[in-house]
């Protein structure tokens, strides 16, 4: 594969069909705003080496912040994220930048929060984003403990240094959730939602990130460094944003919208839902290669051990999808929530997003915690999550994302 093949030109043409980004008349209506909230101020991202979290920081980065500093737990990522911003052409890092390659929830985060700030924006993209984080129940437990249990500690932390705003990053599959993943990120909304009167926060639910690290898409490239075949599920469709067009939703929620808002992004279902089995054969071809389809992981696996140079077309197994808490399509709101589709021209808002009192959070959280001390199954959890949750409605088939090439 071309080491100089153009990703992001591949997304345009293929992906999400769309030459501009999506965000631009938004990001053109607020600049002043935007320029207004964060120039010289001081910005905080954890979570900030992933696709979603570094957008986010190469976004902000126009508008001048006068401080950064980025936590990860990924510290190859962090290094990565570094060398990416010095070497862009139209990026600069402010002097006063600092990267940590630790976790929220140790000790040395609570002594840099306090020491390196305070903070004027507080953004937290740290979470458990794959359906595959539901196969067990110490899969299930440790996603809880990141989406929900750690949110929590840290806007308990926030509670005594304010900023003037935070923004933690949902998902789609939050809207009536089929799968673990997506109720955890639900019941973190209204987690964090909770916390909306005592200081400003904002989160979004959106499509999917193409080529985001450690998506399918991602995958592809991969494969093809590694020859080996490409998978996909045949029967699923999606709706796409590209990396750069993820950090400026989260950019626009996190300091254009109100406090309490949940932000999506505006996508039609007739232009802009995508078939992964169509983006597959697609790349591929986009490559250089024809498509050859293969039926099962044997024969995919065997086609691609026979890649040559002299090869004119390219392994590709299509499969039905049949793993648990998997969504054939995706939505990002629910019949129940009331929307506004005026603040922004790209993105809409849902305005009653569920929330429960703090107190009863509380209770909650503990009570899913001393769950998690007994000797409970995957079941168990499902249908505690089922009773806190009524739109949550799990798939289950038996199957996890591990048992797929």
């Amino acid at each position: 594969m071309n080491p100089l093949l153009n990703i992001n030109s591949f997304i345009a043409e293929k992906v999400t069909n769309r030459k501009d980004s999506l965000l631009r008349p938004d990001l053109t209506l607020y600049h002043d705003q935007l320029t207004a909230a964060v120039q010289g101020k001081s910005v905080l991202v954890i979570g900030g080496a992933g696709t979603i979290g570094s957008s986010y920081i190469k976004a902000i980065l126009r508008y001048k912040p006068g401080k950064l500093v980025v936590v990860d737990i990924n510290e190859n990522g962090l290094t990565e994220l570094v060398r990416d911003c010095r070497s862009h052409s139209e990026l600069e890092l402010p002097e006063d930048f600092k990267s940590y390659p630790i976790n929220m929830d140790d000790k040395v985060f609570r002594k840099i929060f306090i020491h390196e700030g305070p903070f004027h924006i507080v953004a937290n993209f740290a979470a458990h984003k794959h359906v595959r984080s539901e196969k067990d129940i110490y899969s299930i437990e440790a996603m809880l403990d990141n989406n929900v249990f750690k949110a929590k500690k840290l806007l308990d932390l926030l509670l005594e240094f304010p900023p003037e705003h935070f923004f933690c990053v949902s998902t789609d599959k939050a809207a009536n959730p089929v799968n673990m993943m997506g109720a955890s990120k639900k019941l973190m909304e209204e987690v964090i939602l909770a916390y909306s009167d005592r200081f400003k926060i904002t989160t979004a639910r959106f499509a999917n990130v193409a080529f985001s690290n450690g998506s399918l898409l991602a995958g592809f490239i991969e494969r093809i460094m590694k020859k080996q075949p490409l998978v996909s599920p045949s029967d699923v469709d999606r709706y796409f944003v590209s990396p750069a067009e993820s950090g400026e939703i989260c950019l626009l929620a996190c300091l254009m919208a109100e406090s309490g808002d949940v932000v999506f992004p505006k996508l039609s279902h007739e232009k802009d839902l995508t078939s992964l089995a169509r983006i597959s054969q697609d790349f591929i071809r986009f490559i250089g290669y024809d498509v050859q389809i293969c039926h099962n992981e044997s024969d995919a696996k065997q086609a691609a051990a026979n890649l040559n140079e002299d090869t004119v077309a390219y392994p590709l197994y299509l499969f039905n999808s049949g793993t648990s808490g998997e969504k054939l399509y995706e939505e990002f709101y629910t019949e129940q929530e009331i929307l506004d589709n005026k603040k922004f021209r790209s993105l809409g808002v849902i305005k009653n997003a569920a929330r429960r009192d703090i107190g009863e959070l509380n209770t909650i959280i503990e009570d899913l915690k001393l769950l998690f001390d007994k000797n409970i199954s995957k079941k168990d959890i499902v249908k505690r999550m089922n009773e806190l949750l009524p739109t949550f409605n799990h798939i289950e088939k038996g199957k996890n994302l591990d048992q797929h090439m």
